[in-house]
């Protein structure tokens, strides 16, 4: 068959697919209603007068991710007419768009259309059903809260072919990108996802391991398991038998997946709704934990039970209806019936998969669960009149019961995140069944100074090295009941910058590893769903607990020896103490770490004129400068980011130093590391860029606003050479890229145009 016409016919072949894809979705949409979507608050969207026309937005911000076919079908084009519209912007012909990319980077989409497309089209660019994203929206990681609990007000994009302005603009930000970024622009660089290549097969010198149920437990999450339901389609495998090789050789011997136990197990007589593709869950839950067994590596199940449900549900339930939140209600854990079900539903679920190691629980987090989840037991007739210490205990017991009656080793592990608004919690601990382990967030409560502002650190830091006061007296009282003391740590990133997969921090990882050693901990959980990534700063971890007496230095050493060789080890400790020493300045503090631009760094855009919208949890930053800072003044906070940023650049000249004594063995893997350290450092200063630009703007300072569009610039450029070359900067599990290469050439383009106007 003629080349061409095989071309012809795949590529009707898919224009088929994206159309009945979209015929599913429609008609999903008339079943169910977009209007059933949150929509929130619903302002109007922002404009991006940079590009010729929203249209152009569209077919520049999707170009990486999804198929032209698919872009045209939405805007009512064609495929020639999108290609057409990319070239003339300068954009390099598309290239296959990475695979499982609805599941696996469907957040990314989401993010990159919310103020471009309304939910009619939206849907069918993230090739979802209403109800598909609705419950994504709700259940992953607070999808909806990242993206500021609103959906902005966005009207249809339709083709309409440019005119001469539009094709006068789109000729300059060809010319733009072609004089900015040169051929770089058409190199197909390394495609997202392709980190994925590393872990699909296993090391040669991995090896066959026991799990033991006495050994201190050091248990994390994947670097890149999708976090909502991972367990439905066992395409996406959370941990592939490379992962598990690599993380057994860095002394890890559990991992953990969210799970939702209304998916996991059958609801029984009371609620029958209850269970739905649990079967499907359930085979693929047992097949990951005999692979992971091999690996001598536990399977631990996040249960945050029982979750609340709509309105609708208490209809023929009114005695079980709980307190409110929205449009939902706790299911009231007084009622028998609810406490039953978690227990049986647990027993249901480690009979089914034997191997499980355990559960984590947490009883008090964003999602309502329990009465008093969000210590508002008062608000129901039924709890009112019980303390929260004891609902709280009662949940914990009924899921120690339940796990235990078909697994009487498996561990429970009780969180005490959120307990009392994050304070003491004595009277919850001494109400704990026996039998458990608490855990506790290492750092919280921990006193910190910083610029000359005094705050303490609640969780998610790197940079404050704990253990902190809360979680010692707490593991204190376990202790003294019997029960073991686990330690919550962020040892690879946290929210401090979640972007690049580890931080080479490596003195501050050591030092709050030694004082955990000390203090008598039975485990570690080494992450949430930030900071799974094999990397030195785990090993540092191994070395350190398994090796009785080390020092922070000594096993430094050890580290640095291993990981680049004898001769470049000096100059790479030389380096870890200066990224320790400068990050130790990062202006730490909760709103700090969801609310600035850390995590997308230069991929946030500057806005020449105010936007008015609230920046949102790791979700958009905006150019909200108030909710940036926290506690400390604008100045004090670009101070302390120019700080980090400056130290930083030092440590990385010494870094550089070792490629020289470097052994060729070692060479590729210190090179990799240098460029994860160049992202991480490109972050902080852009952080600080972005922050003077706001201040100048605010101010009228045209020179302060050129200076940070010019250095915004550069930090752009600098950053796409990165990304480009490696897929794993701008990932994190539960967020999927915060950008892509071609958002900072965007972010080029929008500074030019503003640099153009500045002034005027």
């Amino acid at each position: 068959m003629n080349g061409n016409i095989k071309m012809f016919i795949l590529q009707l072949c898919t224009l088929l697919q994206i159309l009945i894809g979209a015929l599913v979705i429609i008609t999903g949409a008339l079943c169910y209603g977009v209007t059933d979507l949150p929509v929130g608050a619903a302002p109007p969207a922002i404009a991006d007068p940079h590009f010729p026309s929203r249209l152009h937005a569209v077919v520049w911000r999707n170009w990486e991710l999804v198929p032209k076919e698919r872009i045209a079908s939405i805007v009512k084009a064609t495929p020639k007419q999108v290609s057409d519209i990319a070239t003339s912007m300068g954009l390099p012909p598309q290239q296959s768009v990475p695979l499982n990319i609805k599941e696996r980077g469907y957040i990314s989409i989401v993010r990159r259309n919310w103020h471009l497309l309304p939910y009619d089209q939206l849907l069918t660019m993230v090739d979802m059903t209403p109800e598909e994203l609705a419950v994504r929206l709700r259940e992953d990681d607070f999808l909806f809260i990242k993206l500021g609990n609103l959906k902005p007000k966005c009207d249809p994009v339709t083709y309409i072919e440019p005119g001469p302005t539009e094709l006068k603009r789109a000729a300059q930000i060809r010319d733009l990108v072609q004089k900015e970024f040169g051929a770089t622009i058409s190199e197909p660089g390394e495609s997202r996802f392709a980190f994925l290549k590393e872990f699909a097969k296993v090391p040669p010198t991995s090896k066959a391991a026991t799990c033991s149920t006495t050994e201190s437990l050091r248990f994390i999450y994947s670097y890149f398991a999708p976090f909502g339901d991972p367990l439905l389609n066992a395409d996406l495998d959370p941990y592939p038998s490379g992962l598990l090789a690599q993380l057994q050789e860095q002394g890890v011997n559990g991992v953990w997946l969210h799970a939702v136990l209304r998916d996991l197990a059958p609801g029984g007589v009371d609620f029958p709704e209850f269970g739905k593709d649990s079967e499907i869950r359930i085979r693929n839950l047992r097949l990951l934990t005999q692979r992971c067994a091999q690996y001598g590596i536990k399977v631990f199940l996040y249960i945050n039970e029982p979750r609340s449900m709509p309105s609708s549900f208490f209809a023929s339930r009114p005695d079980m209806e709980g307190v409110k939140d929205g449009d939902y209600r706790s299911m009231c854990t007084s009622d028998p019936k609810v406490l039953r079900w978690v227990r049986d539903a647990l027993t249901h679920v480690f009979r089914e998969a034997p191997d499980l190691g355990g559960v984590f629980t947490i009883t008090a987090s964003e999602n309502m669960t329990n009465c008093a989840s969000h210590g508002r037991q008062k608000e129901c007739p039924r709890c009112s009149k019980r303390t929260a210490a004891s609902i709280i205990a009662e949940v914990n017991t009924a899921i120690r019961d339940g796990v235990r009656q078909s697994a009487p080793k498996a561990r429970v592990i009780c969180y005490d995140w959120g307990w009392n608004g994050h304070g003491d919690a004595p009277e919850t601990i001494t109400a704990l069944p026996g039998g458990v382990d608490l855990m506790s967030v290492s750092e919280w409560a921990l006193p910190l100074t910083r610029g000359g502002v005094n705050t303490t650190v609640g969780e998610y830091s790197v940079s404050a090295v704990g253990p902190g006061p809360r979680a010692m007296r707490h593991w204190k009282l376990a202790k003294e009941r019997g029960l073991g003391a686990i330690a919550k740590v962020q040892l690879n990133n946290s929210w401090e910058l979640s972007a690049v997969p580890w931080l080479p921090v490596e003195d501050l990882v050591a030092e709050h590893c030694v004082n955990l050693a000390k203090a008598g901990v039975d485990g570690m959980m080494l992450s949430w769903s930030l900071g799974g990534y094999p990397s030195p700063n785990l090993q540092l971890a191994q070395l350190i607990a398994d090796t009785p007496d080390i020092t922070a230095d000594e096993a430094l050493d050890r580290v640095a020896r291993s990981r680049y060789g004898s001769d470049a080890a000096a100059a790479v400790r030389v380096a870890w103490t200066g990224f320790s020493n400068a990050f130790a300045e990062f202006p730490y503090h909760g709103q700090v770490l969801y609310n600035a631009p850390q995590q997308v760094g230069p991929a946030n855009l500057l806005h020449a004129k105010p936007t008015g919208y609230s920046a949102t949890m790791v979700g958009f930053p905006y150019d909200d400068l108030k909710s940036w800072c926290g506690p400390y003044s604008a100045k004090v906070w670009i101070q302390q980011f120019e700080k980090v940023s400056t130290g930083w650049e030092v440590a990385m000249t010494q870094l550089r130093t070792a490629l020289d004594k470097c052994a060729f063995a070692n060479l590729k893997i210190l090179e990799s590391d240098i460029g994860l350290a160049e992202a991480a450092g490109i972050h902080f200063a852009s952080c600080a860029n972005q922050a003077s630009f706001v201040t100048a703007r605010d101010n009228n300072d045209i020179t302060g606003m050129t200076k940070a569009v010019d250095d915004e610039c550069e930090l752009a450029k600098r950053l796409y050479r990165l990304t480009k070359a490696d897929s794993r900067i701008g990932f994190e599990a539960s967020n999927h890229y915060y950008y892509l290469p071609l958002d900072l050439v965007e972010k080029v383009i929008s500074c030019r145009w503003i640099a153009d106007r500045s002034g005027n």
